[in-house]
């Protein structure tokens, strides 16, 4: 089915065409006729199968339709709240790129940045705004944004907004916005907190679940290294200097732990940035860009900084350390296997994470394979030599010695045991989804 049969008008479907899509995904098929009908919306999409799209093609042919209604200095159209600055980055790219025939005034409010520039885009007529809950409250409080006038709310990433406490900014959000308009909620699963939000501001929603809760991308494959704690820096240098020197987005849980394994990274000769919510917005930007275009091997990122990142091309994931909720270590390895690609997520895995990797396989309805890497046998385990973890799919085999060699010696901070690496921010990880803190800062959580 061609995107001009689901009803797409004929500026949109050039601008798909443009980028090269010939046919719809699973959610932009059953999405995009709903929100062209003007229903509310409740949908669950698996990371990487178009979502951003399937919102943001329609929300651009309804507020053309409705193009009598002139946009105001300070007063959008439309709402797009997110959870992260680079996925709310993302989608403002995808409103600029699909609305290139419409021309569509977009903004961007996001925390990390300066005001300046945020305050100018409101000084002019607004047709789209996106942005992260805590920086659109910074401008309502400065009265510098008006939400009276939104026609369509749009709330991507639903459960991660919940999981990072932005609940009780959520709903002063929407306290404020017309009771007449069309609400579009996005998240990964439909939990019971997402329910409630849905069943509080939807009206009689269409629901749609294109993405069960254990969905992995079917061309990613997936490995699991079990190895010491103290021994995981070393066996992760192995792993990236092993064959082709593949990018690699590599996973902690804390953003301590991402500075202090960059640093280890970058001290074997080993080009690597960490990406976290205590960055400047400018030193993300650079981190990210650096990355896409080859200038460092690995970005070391927290989960909630790498939620949005849209990198196609990336052959492979290691989780350094498993997540605390399995449900992210679906969303983790979805960074990769993307657009068709092929794609390897491997998991480094010490004896306290065994729980965790149960609960991921529980979730998941399957037992991942596990190998021990030569030379890195975690302690009280058999020695018996395993091969390295091969190649990202789709890339260049290279054929190693019987005993390859010792790779990249680990660094004193490396053999020393692993100290307790949570940062400020960091507890609200594991929180339940109904639980709330305080509502977000200026510099919204990433």
């Amino acid at each position: 089915m061609p995107f001009s049969a689901l009803g797409l008008v004929d500026d949109l479907a050039r601008a798909v065409a443009a980028q090269g899509y010939t046919l719809p995904t699973p959610i932009q098929a059953q999405t995009i006729p709903v929100i062209l009908a003007g229903r509310d919306l409740l949908a669950a999409a698996q990371t990487g199968t178009g979502k951003t799209a399937a919102f943001t093609l329609p929300l651009l042919q309804r507020l053309q339709e409705r193009r009598e209604t002139r946009p105001s200095p300070g007063r959008p159209r439309a709402l797009v709240l997110t959870p992260t600055r680079e996925l709310a980055a993302q989608i403002a790219e995808s409103v600029r790129v699909y609305g290139h025939h419409l021309a569509p005034r977009t903004a961007l409010l996001v925390g990390g940045v300066s005001m300046k520039p945020q305050l100018d885009a409101l000084r002019r007529p607004v047709d789209v705004l996106v942005a992260t809950p805590g920086r659109l409250l910074d401008h309502l409080s400065q009265r510098t944004v008006s939400l009276a006038n939104v026609e369509i709310l749009v709330l991507d990433e639903a459960d991660r907004m919940l999981d990072l406490g932005f609940l009780p900014a959520i709903r002063r959000l929407l306290a404020l916005l017309p009771k007449q308009r069309q609400t579009l909620l996005f998240s990964a699963t439909f939990a019971e907190p997402i329910r409630q939000l849905a069943g509080d501001f939807l009206n009689d929603p269409a629901v749609i679940d294109v993405a069960p809760r254990n969905a992995t991308a079917d061309r990613v494959e997936q490995q699991v290294h079990p190895v010491d704690q103290d021994r995981k820096a070393a066996l992760l240098g192995r792993l990236l200097n092993a064959g082709e020197r593949d990018a690699t987005l590599v996973f902690t849980r804390t953003k301590h732990g991402a500075d202090r394994l960059s640093r280890l990274l970058e001290r074997d000769g080993i080009r690597t940035a960490a990406l976290h919510g205590n960055k400047s917005q400018s030193a993300r930007t650079r981190a990210l860009d650096d990355f896409k275009q080859g200038r460092i091997q690995v970005l070391v990122a927290t989960d909630i900084a790498a939620r949005g990142l849209d990198i196609v091309q990336l052959p492979r994931v290691v989780n350094y350390e498993l997540p605390h909720v399995p449900e992210d270590y679906v969303h983790r390895i979805g960074r990769t296997g993307r657009a068709g690609r092929a794609g390897l997520a491997v998991s480094l895995v010490s004896a306290d994470e065994m729980p965790r990797l149960h609960a991921i396989q529980r979730l998941l309805g399957r037992k991942l394979p596990s190998t021990v890497v030569e030379g890195f046998a975690p302690s009280g385990a058999p020695r018996a030599p395993a091969p390295l973890a091969p190649a990202a799919p789709g890339t260049r085999r290279h054929t190693h010695r019987a005993n390859p060699p010792a790779g990249p010696a680990p660094s004193a901070s490396a053999r020393r045991p692993a100290r307790s690496e949570t940062g400020p921010g960091d507890a609200s990880r594991r929180r339940h989804h109904h639980q709330t803190r305080r509502v977000a800062t200026p510099g919204d959580l990433a």
